[in-house]
């Protein structure tokens, strides 16, 4: 059993100072967080977890010293939360992809190119805008007529878009990420999805891996990561990519990012295709002129 304490506050320094001092309580909490609540009132949430009940009179003392409402203590059940969401999660479809859970294969369609992709600890269901942005481009790639034949896909998460690639392209996808549990997520999938011999999962960081420097050049390269190691690999990324018309998808990019990751791009010889957003995110789609 773990214990939340939650209460609300009137402005997001009140918040910030609060949770501060919430966190030198004992027992401790394993994790406190400031959420804006989202209905325009300009409050915000602090959000807390115990392994241990928390003191009722420390709570109390907090409350009234930040002159905020008291906090609401609940107990919650230890829950499987990999397994309940992959009973929840509803299926995807972006352009021709179908993304769904072993739960709903009931459910895929025979017009869509499917892939099984169970909720798990790595990043990659298809409801994220990020996974999304980087379907639909490369749904425009396929629709364009662009044919790589040496794909890697950086950041793979759950291998979703190196699957995808596989399947539309019927060409062998190097998927790498630098989390281990996250390959080990890749390597499950590509299992279920029939694909081991088109889809080569490795734990990497960035580019350094013998694997890559012997697949490389790149006809396409995945990259659904953060603005900073984006921008970092700019050099090495285009290093290994084709010199001529290699494109690259880049995702994890706030709205307000965008142009410093082009910018970036820009002086290594990329040109920017097509920009895609999708709430506050942008996936960027770049090719090499040089």
């Amino acid at each position: 059993m773990t214990f939340t304490a939650f209460t609300i506050c009137n402005n997001k320094d009140q918040a910030d100072s609060l949770a501060d001092a919430l966190e030198k309580t004992v027992p401790a909490p394993f994790g406190v967080g400031v959420f804006e609540v989202e209905d325009g009132s300009n409050f915000y949430e602090i959000g807390s977890y115990f392994l241990e009940r928390p003191s009722d009179i420390d709570l109390l003392l907090l409350s009234s010293g930040f002159s905020v409402k008291p906090f609401v203590i609940s107990e919650v059940p230890q829950t499987d939360w990999v397994a309940h969401v992959k009973r929840e999660l509803p299926p995807v479809e972006v352009g021709r992809f179908g993304i769904l859970g072993s739960h709903n294969i009931g459910k895929a369609s025979g017009k869509k190119v499917n892939l099984i992709i169970d909720a798990a600890m790595a990043f990659g269901t298809g409801h994220h805008a990020t996974t999304k942005g980087c379907l639909l481009a490369l749904e425009k790639l396929i629709t364009d007529g662009f044919q790589p034949k040496s794909i890697i896909d950086l950041g793979t998460g759950t291998a979703v878009l190196a699957m995808a690639a596989a399947k539309v392209w019927d060409t062998s996808v190097l998927a790498t990420d630098i989390d281990k549990v996250a390959v080990q997520t890749a390597d499950a999938n590509v299992i279920s999805n029939q694909l081991v011999s088109r889809v080569l999962c490795i734990e990497a960081d960035g580019f350094d891996h013998i694997k890559i420097q012997e697949r490389a050049p790149f006809d396409l390269i995945f990259a659904n990561i953060l603005m900073a190691p984006l921008v970092s690999l700019a050099p090495d990324m285009t290093k290994l990519a084709r010199k001529i018309l290699s494109v690259a998808v880049l995702s994890g990019i706030l709205n307000s990012q965008a142009s410093t990751v082009l910018a970036k791009y820009k002086k290594h010889g990329w040109v920017c295709k097509d920009q895609l957003t999708i709430g506050d995110w942008t996936t960027i789609i770049i090719f090499l002129k040089l």
